[in-house]
């Protein structure tokens, strides 16, 4: 029998064996997930203690983790093997057989054991060196109290799953929690407990002050995720903010992370949205870093030249296609990211460069092409692509895991824009409602992406903010049937319930958001849309200490429609909720209803 559990840098293993003279356990440094291992090491210390470390080439080019691992008894006997052959003296040369080096290592302790014996293996990580391993494991595991470790890990838990306590059916508490799980698992923790971290020109670094975190998929958390710290984990969300900046300082080419992985940038996916993720905090009070540094950083990132073709998107206001790939989906992004460098100018009293970046975050109307009515792609001289298939998705097009049809509505920040431009609120819900009933089998080039409701992809971000703008149109019943409808068919409780790939919490995110009843269309803005809500009860408690509580009277499978909102004891006939309504505690109170009510929310301006 196996068991597992972890501390914050190490783990505890407990095996139970058979009586047998045939016992092992094997550490394999060569077998990781899809990449390659450019070298490892290997070294016995004594009769009870290996370290090691192994470098992978990969999605991350440079990525090092070294480990330190004990055992609770002395090895009967031990061996390394090195590309499928044990390491030994062979009668030519000395050569250790406790310590080797290569591209295929494998460490074997052997035991003979007696009937129901538990042997126990500790093991630490660290991106910096074997040494700092064995602190970490000797300051988080000093015994073997494997018991003990698991419970104070169960407790860190539970205090953070506490942020938001609801009332369910058991199914709608372990998918609410579920996703809670997810949505905290990452970023990670990125140093070792002597303060210490790998950077990414890959220098060791001491965090003064902070928690330094890696892996940040900002493409995608950037929606949901991050907009959930700000408010329940804003002291977290702080850390991973010094992070990003620690990053931008030791980035040769001056920029915020992209898509970075332990000390590596990968240069996945589009965008500079370290921008949305530090505005949002800033503009919703998350303290503990520096504004000005913070700005000068996002600023400095959204004006770098050499990134995708920046320069050319300053200069013409779109990137064209043939200068660059995915030129659509990038200019998109760009002028979104530029609306949110805008708001924080616009806080900082930095009135031109709010204006600056307010006129390069319409630069999204360049290519709406008005004879079909949806986003398209152009070249240097402003000439269409032709041809042209809405429907069509090119790995190195003019969209980012998408198609035309999903990125046209990528307007977050300008929706009242982007109707202008289709012709109106009638005209741009009519456009809405076709994107759900367009055939499945009319867009191609992604048969891969789960969650289909016509043309509407819920297994992939771009899609993650559409059906909110039925709210903007004047029609939010529709928004509150959609998210329903996506609620029961794309989560649940069973291991193939989560539609597509989690993404470092983002679906995840989208569903807590969601089942509160609303959701951050427009992170770097003061305010959520409502959506509506799937849980009965739910008490979320702020980083700031105060409590907001959601209530949602005769919910039910067919009470889905709001009929009526009260928000901190007053009627509320909006289908934008302030975040200044929220961030001092106080409670909403939703009326549901079998019907749609056509009548509510449909006047509201939209905020700016």
């Amino acid at each position: 029998m196996v068991e597992l559990t972890a501390a914050d840098r190490s783990g505890i293993i407990r095996l139970t064996y058979p009586e047998t003279d045939s016992a092992y356990i094997i550490t394999d440094l060569h077998h990781v997930l899809r990449w390659d291992v450019v070298w490892s090491n290997l070294r016995v210390l004594d009769d009870s203690t290996i370290t090691g470390f192994h470098l992978v080439n990969g999605w991350a080019k440079e990525r090092y983790l070294y480990f330190a691992a004990r055992y609770s008894r002395s090895f009967d006997d031990y061996g390394i093997i090195r590309d499928g052959t044990l390491v030994r003296y062979d009668g030519y040369r000395f050569r250790s057989h406790s310590e080797a080096t290569g591209k295929n290592l494998q460490f074997f302790a052997h035991y003979k054991t007696h009937r129901d014996e538990v042997i126990m293996v500790k093991v630490a990580v660290s991106p910096v060196s074997t040494a700092n391993a064995i602190r970490n494991l000797e300051v988080e595991i000093p015994g073997w109290n494997f018991e003990r470790v698991h419970q104070q890990t169960s407790d860190k838990w539970n205090r953070e799953l506490a942020k938001i306590e609801i009332e369910g059916s058991q199914e709608e508490k372990e998918t609410f929690y579920t996703a809670m799980y997810h949505a905290f698992l990452a970023p990670n923790l990125y140093q070792d407990v002597t303060g210490e971290y790998r950077g990414l020109e890959q220098n060791t670094h001491l965090a003064r002050g902070f928690t330094n975190y890696a892996i940040f998929s900002l493409w995608d958390t950037y929606r949901a995720t991050h907009p959930l710290f700000a408010l329940i984990q804003a002291e977290r969300d702080a850390d991973m903010i010094h992070s990003m900046l620690a990053h931008y300082d030791q980035s040769v080419e001056h920029l915020l992370p992209v898509w970075s992985l332990q000390a590596n940038e990968t240069w996945c996916m589009i965008g500079y949205h370290a921008v949305p993720v530090i505005v949002d905090a800033y503009l919703k009070g998350v303290t503990g870093f520096e504004p000005m540094r913070a700005y000068d950083a996002i600023r400095t990132t959204a004006m770098n030249p050499n990134y995708d073709n920046v320069a050319t998107y300053a200069r013409l206001g779109w990137i064209p296609f043939d200068k660059e790939n995915e030129s659509v989906s990038k200019t998109l992004e760009y002028a979104y990211d530029d609306f949110c460098v805008a708001q924080m100018a616009k806080g900082l009293g930095k009135m031109a460069d709010y204006d600056y970046f307010m006129k390069r975050a319409g630069a999204y109307r360049n290519l709406f092409d008005k004879t079909c009515g949806l986003m398209r792609g152009k070249d240097s001289e402003g000439k269409w692509r032709t041809p042209f298939d809405p429907h069509l998705y090119v790995q190195g097009g003019d969209f980012t895991e998408g198609t035309s049809w999903q990125y046209t509505w990528y307007v977050p920040h300008d929706v009242e824009g982007l109707m202008a431009l289709m012709g109106g609120k009638e005209r741009f819900v009519q456009k809405l409602d076709s994107l759900f009933i367009s055939s499945a089998d009319s867009s191609e080039g992604m048969d891969d992406v789960q969650g289909r409701i016509g043309e509407y992809w819920h297994g992939n971000e771009p899609s993650h903010h559409i059906i909110f703008l039925y709210a903007y149109a004047g029609q939010p019943w529709k928004t509150q049937q959609r998210v329903h409808e996506i609620m029961r068919t794309q989560y649940g409780n069973l291991p193939n319930s989560l539609t597509g790939n989690d993404d470092c919490g983002q679906m995840s995110a989208w569903y807590i958001f969601n089942a509160l009843g609303f959701y951050p269309v427009c992170p770097g803005s003061n305010y959520y849309v409502i959506g509506s809500p799937t849980l009965k009860r739910a008490v979320l408690h702020l980083s700031n200490g105060k409590i907001f509580t959601v209530t949602a009277a005769d919910l039910s499978d067919d009470n889905i429609y709001i009929q009526s909102v009260e928000l901190n004891g007053k009627r509320w006939d909006s289908p934008f909720l302030p975040f200044d309504e929220l961030r001092n505690g106080g409670s909403i109170t939703f009326t549901m209803g079998p019907k749609p009510n056509k009548s509510w929310g449909i006047h509201a301006p939209i905020p700016h």
